[in-house]
C-alpha cells in the first residue's frame, strides 16, 4: 500500500526518455529519494481536532484525516453540544474536555487508501490516550 510523499530529497538518476506515441510527451523514468509518511495499523500519533459532533471526533495528523467514532471513545466521556466552544466530548468527573482546535493522542485501528489520499479510523481506547495537555 501507499504513502503520502511528505518532502522531495535527492534525485539520483534519470533515465532516457520514451516518446509517448499519439500524446506529444515524453516519460522518464527517475530514481529519486523522499520522505514518506505512511501511517500503519496499532501506531500512536498525535492529531489536531478539527470536528466534533454526536458520531465521534474528525482530526488530522498532518495531511492524514482520521475519524474516532464515539464507540472508540471512553464510556465517560460524552458528547456535550451546549458549550462555549461548541461541541465536545468531556469527562465532568475529571475535568476532561476535547473540543476543536485541541491536540489529541489517538492510535489508528484501520487505514484506507484512495487514489490521492488516505483514510485513517482511530481510538481513544488504552492507555495514554486523549487529550495531550
Amino acid at each position: 500500500s501507499s504513502g503520502i510523499n511528505a518532502e522531495y530529497g535527492t534525485i539520483d538518476h534519470i533515465g532516457n526518455g520514451v516518446i509517448d506515441q499519439g500524446q506529444g510527451s515524453v516519460n522518464f523514468p527517475v530514481k529519486y529519494k523522499a520522505i514518506v509518511f505512511r501511517p500503519f495499523k496499532g501506531e500512536v500519533v498525535d492529531a489536531i481536532v478539527t470536528e466534533v459532533n454526536k458520531v465521534g471526533i474528525f482530526c488530522a495528523v498532518g495531511p492524514l484525516s482520521c475519524f474516532i467514532s464515539r464507540h472508540s471513545i471512553p464510556a465517560d466521556m460524552e458528547h456535550t453540544a451546549d458549550t462555549e466552544a461548541g461541541e465536545c466530548y468531556q469527562n465532568i468527573d475529571e475535568g476532561i474536555v476535547i473540543q476543536k482546535d485541541d491536540e489529541i493522542r489517538l492510535k489508528i485501528i484501520g487505514t484506507r487508501v484512495d487514489a490521492n489520499d488516505i483514510f485513517a479510523v482511530g481510538s481513544l481506547m488504552d492507555d495514554f490516550l486523549g487529550l495531550v495537555s
